[in-house]
């Protein structure tokens, strides 16, 4: 894909002998909104981790606005990158995961803050004007000053994706964000993630939540057994699908 975002090839990620990524390809363009679906073990968040290097893999390559993300070939030698590159990289990505990971000792504010300190060298005053501008964004601007603990859980993951987008990512990366919520959470959430790809944000979502997918995504992958069984416009996709094992999988999802 010409000018790609993000280019996939070939990846094979294993845990000890069982091979969970078996060679995907993908690759996305700036602006699109790419949920992943799937039955649970076909390689979906490890797809993402993958990505942003919180996992190793062992074959293909992963590139972000063309730079190889994670490894380099010397003299035919594939290497890890350093620490400090890979860190780097990273932060290309930000990441919201199914737990909401804040400091509970710490204010919704100062959780955003936090990373635009140490990591932007942001000063201070300039943090909190971020922070401020990101929660109010999200729908907290009246609750930047309340602990973890004095939030409801739709409201700490709010914090935790503007914590994400506060860091200004080149590619969002969403991890079935809505599955530790109360039902009556879920909306919230999901809104605020339409609320960004109306922007045009850059996305992939690995998701459990059909009909949202179906509302908010320029393409639907479908992985399965490790691979990517079917790709393509959800409209499609999710009406007349081209596979038996799609179609089996959305008769005992949640979409109707």
């Amino acid at each position: 894909m010409a000018n790609a975002l993000l280019e996939i090839h070939d990846l094979h990620k294993s845990f000890g002998p069982v091979e969970v990524l078996k060679g995907v390809d993908c690759s996305m363009r700036q602006g699109e909104v790419i949920s992943i679906i799937g039955s649970s073990g076909s390689g979906k968040t490890t797809m993402l981790r993958c990505i942003n290097m919180l996992e190793e893999f062992q074959g293909g390559s992963i590139s972000i606005d063309g730079e190889p993300i994670g490894y380099e070939t010397i003299s035919g030698v594939r290497r890890r990158k350093k620490e400090k590159d890979i860190a780097r990289q990273r932060a290309m990505t930000g990441m919201a995961f199914q737990q909401f990971n804040l400091f509970p000792h710490m204010t919704a504010a100062n959780n955003v803050m936090l990373g635009l300190m140490k990591v932007k060298k942001m000063e201070r005053a300039e943090a909190r004007s971020v922070a401020e501008k990101w929660l109010d964004r999200v729908g907290l601007s009246a609750r930047m000053d309340h602990f973890p603990g004095q939030l409801s859980g739709g409201q700490q993951q709010r914090v935790a994706i503007a914590r994400a987008i506060a860091m200004n990512p080149k590619l969002m990366l969403f991890d079935e964000v809505t599955s530790a919520l109360d039902p009556e959470l879920v909306n919230e959430v999901l809104q605020v993630i339409k609320s960004l790809a109306q922007d045009g944000m850059s996305m992939l979502l690995v998701t459990h939540e059909m009909r949202f997918a179906y509302e908010v995504s320029t393409r639907v992958i479908f992985m399965n057994q490790g691979r990517i069984g079917e790709q393509g416009d959800p409209k499609t996709m999710f009406v007349k699908p081209q596979t038996e094992r799609l179609a089996e999988f959305l008769k005992t999802s949640t979409f109707n």
